[in-house]
């Protein structure tokens, strides 16, 4: 159901322009809300100042849309400090965008999950992998799109990749994520989450192992079973989402969440449904402007 908007000005943290932001923008604009596109590698955030008009930033709430999770994460922060609403919350966004934490606040929460590993030097990887039995998977604690990854299948290519991996000069490459490999029926699921509620979900058909959409997964439509929805609001409920991009996989013991992306792509998701995914993002944005201004307004 569409949402009666009252005047507003909606901000997007943008790395670039893909399809989806455009949607986004051009959704915004069809419901008479003045959007404004933030670019993050132009923005300047006064941390000085005490409100976002200040800082110049003249916006009623944010949504994100950065695929550059440092810039993303500062900038949330800051909106939260000046009392603006964001879309998803710099606490959500915080958590979803380190592997290694959304892994403590799911296990903490009871999700189901792949068996998870950190460990802090090449022979404690090592020892993690064989702890977990080839083959395992080795993934950075930050990072999207597969990027990446790599599938071990015994200890010395355990080391090889361990070692190159520690030639990459980031602290987070010191940092060793490693998981069970779970073998995949040739696919997994997207289901994306906008608020309280799952707007759809695909299966993510690929040959390889991996099967992110940029590596070249197929999508097609999935069927909202309870079990994908009940695992899927769960997970957002977790780590505070209400966007987001829910990754699940199918294995004996039931489905298993992967990951939760709160910038997730929704541009294969979108060819397996007739909702209007970016039309409901927008709708959600201006939820959360209206939650918050509903707040304030009993505080005085």
């Amino acid at each position: 159901m569409s949402l009666s908007f009252t005047p507003l000005k909606l901000g997007i943290l943008v790395s670039y322009l893909r399809q989806e932001e455009k949607l986004i923008l051009a959704a915004a604009r069809a419901r008479g809300i003045d959007v404004v596109p933030l670019f993050d590698r132009d923005l300047v955030l006064n941390l000085s100042a005490s409100t976002a008009r200040e800082s110049g930033v003249d916006i009623d709430v944010l949504l994100d849309r950065s695929v550059v999770h440092s810039r993303a994460g500062y900038t949330l922060h800051a909106m939260a400090r000046w009392g603006i609403p964001t879309l998803n919350s710099a606490a959500a966004v915080t958590i979803c965008d380190d592997k290694a934490r959304a892994s403590m606040v799911l296990e903490a929460a009871g999700i189901p999950s792949p068996r998870t590993f950190v460990a802090y030097s090449a022979n404690a990887a090592i020892e993690a992998c064989e702890a977990l039995g080839y083959p395992a998977v080795l993934k950075p604690v930050t990072g999207s799109w597969g990027r990446l990854l790599a599938k071990v299948n015994g200890p010395e290519q355990a080391r090889a990749i361990i070692a190159q991996k520690a030639e990459h000069g980031s602290f987070h490459h010191e940092i060793f994520y490693v998981q069970e490999f779970i073998e995949k029926p040739g696919r997994d699921i997207r289901a994306y989450v906008i608020g309280r509620e799952i707007v759809a979900a695909s299966y993510r058909m690929s040959e390889h192992w991996i099967t992110n959409a940029a590596k070249g997964a197929v999508s097609v439509p999935c069927e909202v079973t309870l079990e994908i929805e009940e695992l899927a609001l769960r997970a957002c409920d977790a780590v505070g989402a209400r966007l987001a991009g829910v990754d699940l996989i199918e294995t004996d013991q039931g489905l298993k969440v992967i990951e939760i992306n709160t910038g997730g792509e929704f541009k294969g998701l979108m060819t397996t449904t007739n909702r209007d995914i970016a039309g409901e993002i927008v709708e959600e944005a201006v939820r959360i402007a209206r939650e918050a201004k509903d707040v304030a307004e009993i505080a005085v």
